[in-house]
């Protein structure tokens, strides 16, 4: 699964779609940097800090569960991180762009075309197929090509094996293969890093379970992936937890290493489960 390189399409489909060239960073620099990110909302008692000076490095290829109770702070941290939030104070860096300064406007492009976002919520478009859902991204950053997309998107859904449904509508099928629909969209254009808030929070155990393997497929493919979760056993088998509690980062689990971590999962599991699904 996700075995092809996204930065080509298929011979013979004319146009080629590649992703901006990353800015360059010094090694073993964090592919993701806060720092001292602060947010507060104004309330009719004052200012209540969802965030308090919250520090983080994200290495390339981790894979990173943010876990922590509600209300506890994690889907501002990942507002704050994907841009969709302003900042109250601090500073965001990704691949060493400042994500903190930009304006609306390029703010929008640049998480287009380097961030794949994935919503407990799906977020599908309704009246669109889901090859068109797909689409979109491409389309919205200016990286639409015609065939050469629409053989793109095809890949994807190939890959989270929807192919036969692509010119379906979401209501057509099922949750959990709407949730891989939204993932073959964030991974259209070429993303290296996935966000993903709460995504299996309105799956079953066994769906949840799938989303989980095309997780790991990206890893290791040598994406990056920040998760928000509340599923214990999911977050026991990320690379890193990160302990989110009253607005701040408390003490992290030991880090597992990415390599050991992948070889470890359950893939005849996962195969029936896919199989299943």
């Amino acid at each position: 699964m996700f075995g092809k390189n996204y930065n080509r399409v298929p011979a013979g489909a004319g146009e080629k779609l590649v992703s901006n060239p990353p800015v360059e960073r010094a090694a073993n620099a964090p592919l993701i940097r806060m720092k001292g990110v602060t947010k507060a909302y104004p309330t009719a008692a004052g200012d209540f800090m969802a965030l308090k000076g919250i520090d983080l490095d994200v290495m390339p290829g981790e894979f990173v569960a943010v876990v922590g109770k509600s209300g506890a702070g994690k889907t501002t941290l990942i507002n704050m991180l994907t841009g969709v939030d302003k900042l109250t104070a601090g500073e965001v860096w990704i691949q060493g762009e400042p994500i903190h300064a930009m304006d609306e406007n390029r703010l929008a492009l640049w998480r287009g075309r380097n961030l794949g976002i994935i919503y407990q919520s799906f977020y599908l478009m309704p009246t669109l197929s889901l090859l068109h859902n797909v689409l979109l991204p491409m389309d919205f950053c200016g990286l639409y090509r015609g065939r050469a997309s629409a053989e793109r998107a095809l890949d994807l859904l190939r890959q989270v094996e929807l192919e036969d449904h692509a010119h379906k509508r979401p209501s057509a099928i099922s949750g959990g293969q709407q949730q891989r629909v939204a993932i073959a969209r964030a991974l259209a254009n070429d993303p290296p890093i996935i966000v993903a808030d709460e995504p299996t929070g309105r799956l079953d155990s066994a769906t949840a379970e799938v989303i989980f393997s095309i997780f790991l497929s990206l890893i290791e493919r040598g994406k990056t992936i920040v998760m928000v979760t509340h599923d214990r056993g999911l977050a026991q088998r990320v690379t890193r937890t990160v302990h989110i509690a009253d607005g701040q980062i408390v003490p992290e689990e030991p880090r597992v290493p990415t390599a050991a971590f992948a070889a470890a999962q359950p893939r005849s599991l996962i195969q029936r489960l896919l199989n299943r699904t």
